[in-house]
């Protein structure tokens, strides 16, 4: 399984490349295609060729003079050059259309990826080392993290989460829910695209720079880079990107401070091509002097403020403890029955409709089994809901402790249970019904001083011919109906049903 099948367990779409990117590809990938095909496809496009158009007369690339068409831009810039602006355009534009919850900040996303873009493009020309693909790979490095929250935003919420709370770096934070992190998820999805192999490659490995190449240390610099001014404008980040631009890329002090000034200016001027507002966003020198100046004017000692620094630290770390910890609380509540401690109905749903199409995609065999407790009405009526309310836990706990951690149960309702069993046949799901009926069968029950006895009745199906898309509701009703024949034929028992397709 690659690693967005993992991502999406299968069931998922993923965001599609704009068609105008697919074409411009396409052209390129065409040893036949010229410069003016190339124009052509861009040309398409009056709002797409006016953003080249202007990025190109920009400061960024300082031509000695104005170009006037996108023909006269690809022979000044060059091909790739011209086309990886193109498609910086528009996959920012496709990606800023689709939807996220209000914590999840696309646009400030897209802020930080042009910043890093515009730094990784400064510092290749200072180390003369540019690459057409510069912009394009830094403007991209992080495109893994909105991919991954489209996917499984819930999980991506305790992404966050885990960041805040343990201060964690994003990428451990990732692996902590995920298993993975966006730098191998964004590579996959660029090649899934058909992006070039020399940008998606450098960016699975973006945060790793040490001896594995020289792209990967300027990503690495710029993302730094737009950290500080997209984040908390902390000494300490400064300071990160000071040593190891003096120890990875031997960059002076005065080049350096010249770059990180270099960036906001020429990243503002970007910020309107892309149709993104800068804010307040100012070089780095002019920060320092702001916040150096309102230290002057409030004449605090720096006793006070490591004072503050530090009950504001301590408090910041207890409250996104706490809000983990609540969040944790919503999500089983959201998903768990609260007595049994099984899952809820609705989310038993959500998990049998991806539990067939996972077993129909890699061709497995699933089971299902539905159970309830015999004569419940009786025990409630005889002991009160309290102590019906006992039973079920209980039964909860048994059917915990004899399934398997693949095995996924759930209260279906009232005294009704429901088991999923993955990578299961006919022959193993009734074996493991039968030894959950003994189980329950050989329990006796403390009930307002009476020694009760309690049984269940079982229905269990099983899908293990998968010419056909077995639809979720005729699963569970062949499942329901086997278990009531349990009923009718005296209750304590199992009713096996294969189901059976016809060609």
């Amino acid at each position: 399984m690659n690693i967005l099948e993992k991502l999406t367990k299968g069931d998922i779409r993923l965001p599609s490349p704009p068609v105008v990117a697919i074409r411009i590809l396409q052209a390129v990938k065409d040893k036949k295609t010229s410069f003016n095909s190339i124009s052509k496809i861009i040309s398409a496009d009056p709002a797409l060729t006016f953003k080249v158009l202007s990025i190109a007369n920009s400061s960024f690339y300082g031509l000695p003079y104005k170009v006037d068409n996108l023909d006269k831009a690809i022979s000044i810039l060059g091909l790739d050059v011209i086309k990886n602006l193109a498609l910086s355009f528009v996959i920012v534009k496709g990606m800023k259309e689709l939807r996220t919850e209000k914590w999840f900040d696309l646009d400030l996303f897209w802020k930080r990826a042009l910043t890093a873009a515009v730094a990784a493009e400064i510092l290749s020309k200072k180390l003369d080392m540019r690459s057409d693909n510069t912009f394009v790979t830094a403007l991209l490095m992080d495109i893994g993290v909105p991919v991954m929250f489209l996917a499984r935003p819930f999980d991506y919420k305790r992404v966050f989460d885990e960041k805040e709370a343990n201060r964690l770096p994003v990428i451990e934070a990732e692996c902590k829910v995920f298993g993975f992190d966006h730098q191998v998820v964004g590579s996959a999805i660029l090649k899934k695209w058909g992006i070039p192999k020399e940008i998606f490659s450098p960016i699975s490995i973006h945060h790793e720079c040490y001896e594995k190449g020289e792209m990967n240390c300027i990503l690495r610099a710029s993302d730094m880079t737009s950290s500080i001014y997209h984040g908390s404008k902390s000494v300490q980040k400064i300071q990160s990107l000071r040593e190891f631009c003096k120890n990875r890329l031997f960059l002076s002090e005065n080049t350096l401070d010249e770059f990180i000034d270099e960036v906001a200016e020429k990243t503002i001027e970007i910020f309107k091509t892309f149709e993104i507002d800068p804010g307040d966003m100012k070089p780095y020198s002019e920060i320092l002097q702001e916040a150096n100046e309102e230290l002057h004017r409030l004449n605090l000692s720096y006793e006070y403020l490591v004072i503050e620094l530090k009950q504001a630290k301590e408090k910041a770390e207890r409250l996104a403890k706490e809000l983990m910890e609540a969040n944790e609380k919503l999500r089983e509540l959201a998903l768990k029955d609260g007595l049994t401690g099984l899952y809820n109905h609705r989310y038993f749903q959500e998990l049998l409709e991806k539990e067939l199409k996972r077993a129909y995609r890699y061709k497995h065999p699933i089971s299902l089994i539905m159970l309830d407790i015999d004569h419940f009405k009786k025990i409630n009526d005889t002991y009160g809901h309290p102590q019906g309310d006992i039973v079920l836990k209980e039964l909860g706990r048994i059917i915990t402790r004899t399934l398997r951690n693949s095995d996924i149960a759930a209260r279906y309702g009232g005294e009704e249970f429901a088991i999923i069993l993955p990578e299961t046949d006919l022959e193993g799901a009734g074996l493991v019904a039968e030894r959950l009926r003994r189980e329950v069968a050989s329990l006796r029950l403390n009930l307002n001083g009476d020694k009760v006895n309690i049984t269940i009745s079982l229905g269990v199906s099983s899908i293990e011919n998968h010419s056909h898309i077995i639809e979720k509701k005729f699963f569970v009703d062949i499942t329901d109906r086997a278990l009531y024949n349990s009923k009718r034929k005296g209750r304590n028992r199992v009713t096996i049903v294969p189901i059976c397709i016809e060609h």
